[in-house]
């Protein structure tokens, strides 16, 4: 098409409310518009962010206000065709209750993904409403045995249901031993408390394994069932009735402890108050957060957590910002800082203007994308998930071929049958199975506490193998904002004096460098002149009159156009000071060069710390890439301590540098601010992104969000990473460990069903319980002094 005209559109602005970037309603829409009448192409842009959907289109047919529009109905056609919806699953207490629904809901006609978490208790789903709608899925979740929590707290008795349960058939079991044993109980009162054992210990397992069997199913429950069956088949009632109690015991004791970890997460929705004090016509009012809307003032007292996402528009305080961004030490907010909803105001009252409505606060966000991260599972997860599909049908085949085998052999039928009995016991996955979940849950429960944010499984379980890791330097290495680095005098005035006279010339300036001697002067309390006839000279820098004297702020080319002289010792400082990527401004009074202040983007603090901590925990390989000059990116380079830099970098050349490493390490991140470094965050193995509390781009496109403004946390996220795989493997080592030992011991009679039983369910608790260590989980951060960058006065 000769005649072609393109327009960019934000798929936020199209398809609100999808913040996953590669969630298929992009792809729907993108077919979508390649099929309308004038539209040539259609393609996302997902390496901008937000993601844009480009549009190719002929003018002479379609207007631009034409092509927006229908780009808008088509985005709310999909909306309105295909839901997403995450609910929280009741009754879920075991793993194989994930492949049980995801098995059962899969085969819904319009259901288009499903995803289940066993450890935190959810479902993630996404459906064609005009095939089916929320209340046929609920239905089919219900008639599996599940609820759906809408709200409210569970009573004490319904929360400890099967624990309940599981003590009372422990009670009978031990009852009818004792009974028949020493107490001379009649066989048939024995009996019936063995019965009554079944009943109370089986009453859940027996629940479940019915639901799986009507989906053809074959789970960890029906092997149980099946050796609870077979062992009272064989007359030996009390030991299927220590099997079914013991079997619920270690369900309600994995439950309890992997509520340990979703407290951790739910904690996080309990940080906001629920009320707020807003100042509206003229009356303070208290309402609910979900009341309180945009552009109104809230009024926040000393000592009282910050309800809303806002700015400050009056008084001054300090903030403790950790419970969402893990910053350590409180952050002074004066007029105009950004304070977030769930932090805790110190000594000063504050008033701040709502920005954001409760649903969408960082942390209400935070929140949601935590809840979603649960139900990613991780290769490891998903690994193990496949082989106990296929693992549980594989044990009841063996469990007929034992049998068979056994008594070819000559093995009497009892022993036969109760050593295949004792295997569906031995060789039940379950450790195997909630080794992996369990971990994460635990990981992305740690991680949120501190202020990391990891978007899935998968994400915490390849931050722990990253071996390059890749920075951009402005905003990440660095602070982001030029600061006066160097302040000399030359002359007979002070240094105090020159940074005076260069502050009151540039105080009408917006120049990022011009409020950065502006700062300087404001930190040290100088008393600043009102300038006249100011005057900015493009290029050079700026001339004004300052107590009816002309002084000059500029570079040397302003200095020789003017004929004023540069000792030869000032342009070798001058030189010196640019090798290290500084800027410098030489102050001239009455036409005498009188002092020079040097500016730059400093590092930060705590940037050589954390990367000597990253070399420490295994990553082999630290780059910097920089937009900016090689001169400037050296300098900072050295002081950060990183083992490369590349320098003078567009935003394809980050790409290329990022695949480049990608080919050499495998595994490898990208920390950078979410804006700029969208495609080199893309294709990294993780996108890391800094201060994703303050930015939206940070939370919609990185895999992992340090949500402070601070680098030391991705020390704690890499060794976090690292330390949930080394948990995981453990899981898997412990599990197959017992699974083998006890396959070996049942087939040989060396092991009943009460021992299986016991080390079958110690196994599974004690990989719970290994799991729960990453909730106490911290990285030791020391970091060496960051090397002096010429701050302060020098005379001179």
């Amino acid at each position: 098409m000769s005649n072609e005209e393109t327009i960019e559109l934000q798929i936020p602005l199209l398809l609100p409310g999808i913040e996953d970037q590669n969630d298929s309603c992009l792809s729907r829409l993108e077919t979508t518009m390649r099929g309308l009448k004038g539209i040539s192409r259609a393609h996302l842009e997902r390496e901008k962010t937000p993601v844009n959907l480009c549009l190719h289109y002929d003018p002479d047919l379609l207007s631009i206000d034409q092509v927006r529009r229908m780009a808008e109905r088509a985005g709310t056609r999909i909306i309105d065709h295909y839901h997403h919806l995450l609910l929280p699953i009741e009754g879920m207490d075991c793993s194989d209750c994930v492949m049980v629904l995801e098995h059962s809901l899969r085969r819904m006609e319009g259901m288009l993904s499903v995803s289940a978490s066993y450890a935190a208790q959810n479902l993630r789903i996404e459906y064609d409403r005009h095939l089916v709608d929320r209340p046929t899925i609920e239905k089919r979740v219900r008639s599996l045995g599940y609820g759906i929590p809408v709200g409210g707290v569970r009573g004490w008795t319904r929360k400890n249901r099967e624990l309940l349960l599981s003590l009372a058939a422990g009670a009978l079991v031990l009852g009818g031993w004792l009974g028949g044993t020493f107490l001379g109980l009649p066989p048939a009162i024995a009996g019936l408390l063995y019965m009554l054992a079944y009943l109370f210990g089986g009453w859940e397992i027996s629940r479940h394994a019915w639901h799986a069997l009507r989906e053809s199913h074959f789970d960890t429950d029906l092997l149980m069932a099946a050796a609870a069956v077979g062992a009272a088949f064989l007359g030996n009632w009390a030991e299927g009735g220590l099997l079914l109690f013991l079997f619920s015991l270690g369900h309600a004791l994995e439950e309890r402890a992997l509520d340990r970890a979703r407290s951790a997460i739910r904690a996080l929705a309990d940080l906001a108050p629920k009320t707020a004090l807003v100042r509206r016509d003229g009356r303070e009012v208290e309402l609910p957060v979900e009341g309180v809307s945009l552009d109104e003032v809230v009024i926040v007292q000393p000592g009282q957590r910050i309800p809303v996402d806002g700015k400050v528009l009056l008084g001054r305080s300090v903030v403790d910002q950790s419970p969402v961004t893990g910053e350590s030490v409180p952050v002074e907010k004066a007029p105009g800082s950004q304070v977030f909803a769930g932090t805790i105001n110190g000594e000063g009252a504050l008033d701040v203007i709502v920005t954001r409505l409760a649903k969408d606060s960082t942390l209400a966000r935070v929140i949601k994308l935590v809840e979603v991260a649960q139900t990613q599972k991780s290769p490891t997860q998903a690994l193990t998930e496949r082989f106990a599909r296929r693992f549980v049908p594989a044990v009841l085949v063996g469990d007929a071929l034992l049998i068979l085998i056994l008594l070819i052999l000559g093995v009497p039928f009892q022993v036969a049958f109760t050593r295949a009995m004792t295997l569906l016991v031995a060789a039940s996955p379950c450790a195997l199975a909630l080794g992996a979940p369990s971990a994460i849950l635990a990981g992305i429960a740690q991680a949120a506490r501190h202020g990391v944010l990891v978007k899935g499984g998968a994400h915490l379980e390849n931050l722990g193998r990253l071996k390059a890791i890749a920075f951009d330097k402005t905003g990440t290495i660095t602070k982001g904002k030029p600061e006066m680095t160097d302040l000399i005098s030359l002359a007979d005035l002070s240094a105090e004096d020159v940074l005076r006279l260069a502050a009151a010339v540039e105080s009408r300036s917006a120049h990022p460098l011009a409020r950065a001697i502006l700062r300087a002067a404001q930190e040290r309390g100088l008393v600043i002149a009102s300038p006249m006839l100011v005057t900015a000279l493009t290029g050079l820098g700026v001339q004004a009159q300052v107590d009816g004297k002309l002084v000059l702020a500029g570079n040397t080319r302003l200095l020789e156009e003017r004929g004023i002289a540069i000792p030869e010792a000032t342009r070798r400082q001058v030189q010196e000071l640019e090798d290290q990527g500084k800027t410098v401004i030489l102050v001239c009074l009455q036409g005498i060069a009188t002092g020079l202040i040097a500016v730059a983007d400093v590092l930060r603090a705590d940037a050589p710390g954390a990367i000597a901590r990253l070399k420490s925990l295994g990553v082999e390989k630290n780059v910097m890439l920089s937009g900016d000059n090689p001169r400037a990116a050296a300098y900072i380079a050295a002081l950060a301590g990183v083992d490369e830099y590349q320098a003078g970098l567009l935003p394809e050349d980050k790409l290329s540098a990022i695949q480049g490493l990608v080919q050499e390490y495998g595994y490898v991140g990208m920390v950078g601010d979410g804006v700029n470094d969208a495609p080199a965050l893309a294709n990294a193995t993780v996108g890391i992104a800094m201060g994703g509390a303050g930015t939206d781009v940070a939370l919609e496109t990185a895999d992992v969000a340090l949500m402070g403004d601070d680098l030391s946390r991705l020390p704690f996220a890499v060794g976090l990473g690292g330390a949930s795989r080394k948990v995981m493997f453990q899981n898997l080592v412990i599990a197959l460990g017992v699974i083998l030992a006890l396959v070996v011991a049942s087939i040989t009679g060396w092991a009943g069903i009460g021992m299986a039983v016991l080390l079958h369910e110690g196994s599974t608790i004690v990989v719970v319980l290994n799991s729960l260590r990453l909730l106490g989980y911290r990285s030791n951060i020391t970091y060496p002094p960051v090397p002096l960058q010429g701050r302060g006065s020098r005379g001179g």
